[in-house]
């Protein structure tokens, strides 16, 4: 996969319409959608990955480490969503179950390396620390930490901050209790700022990352 695809732009009139309901009534934007897909619309496919693709992409990125890879399975996540797509259940959001795919696809990437596979450092660009920006350094310093995290922590960190998802959107995504995402948030938080202070990056006690 070269690059990423362009895509045709989205909001036809047909998703309009499907949105508004028919003879079942008013149905979410998602469901909308997917019933667009599953009639065979090209518009609808590439409204669905238009939505989704960054939000996808990012994921990988931080999880791989490595862009080429990443652009990899997310195209083989799209594949994957639309052979799928009839499972999906349309009383729950669309979105984490996306995500859910992606967050597999990912660790099936990460277990096919080799052990000695050397890892990309990865570039969180929105972590909050005690109400201040994140210097250059700290930033690098906070790429090689998130790195070195445990993978579920490491996803849970990625979700949370810098896709934005509650930890009930990230408990959907990863088929865990909300109350086993916050502590694995909270452990991620804890050992982030405990490499921090040890490498010298911060240097007061009470240094934390904002947490839930």
């Amino acid at each position: 996969m070269h690059g990423r695809p362009a895509f045709a732009e989205t909001g036809s009139p047909r998703l309009r319409y499907l949105n508004q309901g028919r003879a079942g009534g008013p149905v979410t934007e998602d469901a909308a959608l997917v019933r667009l897909c599953l009639e065979g619309s090209e518009q609808g496919a590439r409204e669905l990955v238009e939505r989704f693709q960054s939000m996808v992409f990012a994921v990988c990125v931080k999880m791989l480490g490595q862009r080429e890879d990443a652009e990899d399975v997310t195209q083989d996540v799209f594949l994957r969503v639309f052979r799928a797509l009839r499972s999906w259940d349309p009383a729950r959001p669309l979105q984490p179950w996306i995500l859910a795919i992606a967050a597999n696809r990912c660790r099936t990437a990460l277990r096919q390396r080799p052990r000695d596979a050397a890892r990309s450092s990865v570039e969180i660009s929105r972590v909050v620390a005690d109400g201040a920006g994140a210097s250059r350094e700290l930033t690098d310093e906070l790429d090689l930490a998130v790195a070195a995290l445990r993978e579920e922590y490491q996803l849970c960190f990625v979700l949370f901050y810098q896709q934005e998802l509650s930890c009930a959107e990230i408990a959907s995504v990863l088929n865990r209790p909300e109350g086993t995402v916050k502590t694995w948030l909270h452990r991620a938080r804890r050992e982030l700022a405990e490499r921090l202070r040890r490498r010298g990056v911060v240097n007061h006690a009470d240094y934390q990352l904002h947490g839930v």
